[in-house]
């Protein structure tokens, strides 16, 4: 078994599930509502300036609750549901080592966030029939969450990775999250000092309003990278600890 065919295996084990349906449904509703509800806004004459398109990225908490909240969910399976019905040790024993393993399921967990996030394509179709769209800003804001989705994602296999229940694999993925989210709120505590600098540099809510106004800051991908690669190579010495005392 080649890492494509492990690929193919965890798309394929995504899709038959019905709490994938379930997700996505869930994600098309909220987002749908939210979008509904900025077009309103900024609708009323009072309102601020603003592009619907830019809130819909990281302008409101509502967009933070679908990545915070649906992210643990997507990986909370991931390897907690095959360390408890004890397909892991079977998968570890083929052709195959526990990088491709976590690639495989990583990389799988990507295709259907990228999946949950298309319908949102329409939104801008929609908004591109009464006024002109500027692309730069929508195409950024969707990098942007696509960076912050793929960071959350190699946390959550991680902590799937640490435990064979998936309620408690989701709990772990939820909190570690929500450190990373609100350890730049105490940007604003830090202002003058020499940790200012440094809360600022991981202050996600900022990241994305940058990423909203079209803005492509390589230091924000650059911190989302780290994360993930350091959280993907955590959950594979996991495998590995798991495969010697095996």
């Amino acid at each position: 078994m080649n890492l494509f065919a492990q690929l193919r295996r965890e798309i394929f084990a995504f899709f038959v599930s019905p709490i994938a349906y379930v997700l996505l449904a869930a994600a098309m509703i909220l987002n749908g509502v939210v979008f509904v509800l900025i077009v309103q806004f900024l609708s009323d004459p009072r309102a601020p300036h603003g592009a619907a398109m830019q809130m819909m990225f990281g302008g409101t908490i509502f967009f933070w609750i679908v990545v915070m909240v649906l992210t643990p969910i997507i990986t909370m399976r991931s390897v907690a549901e095959e360390k408890h019905s004890g397909t892991l040790e079977t998968l570890l024993t083929a052709p195959i080592n526990e990088a491709q393993v976590v690639i495989a399921k990583y990389l799988a967990a990507v295709c259907f966030y990228v999946v949950m996030w298309l319908p949102t394509v329409t939104y801008a179709l929609f908004l591109s029939r009464f006024s002109s769209l500027e692309v730069g800003p929508i195409l950024s804001g969707y990098l942007g969450t696509l960076g912050v989705g793929m960071m959350f994602l190699a946390l959550g296999l991680l902590c799937s990775a640490l435990t064979r229940n998936q309620i408690v694999a989701a709990l772990l993925s939820f909190a570690s999250i929500m450190v990373l989210f609100t350890v730049g709120i105490f940007e604003l505590v830090g202002q003058g000092q020499q940790g200012g600098s440094v809360l600022a540099y991981m202050n996600l809510w900022s990241h994305m309003e940058d990423f909203g106004r079209g803005i492509v800051d390589t230091r924000h991908l650059v911190y989302y990278g780290s994360i993930t690669l350091f959280s993907l190579f955590c959950t594979v010495q996991v495998l590995e600890a798991r495969r010697w005392r095996g």
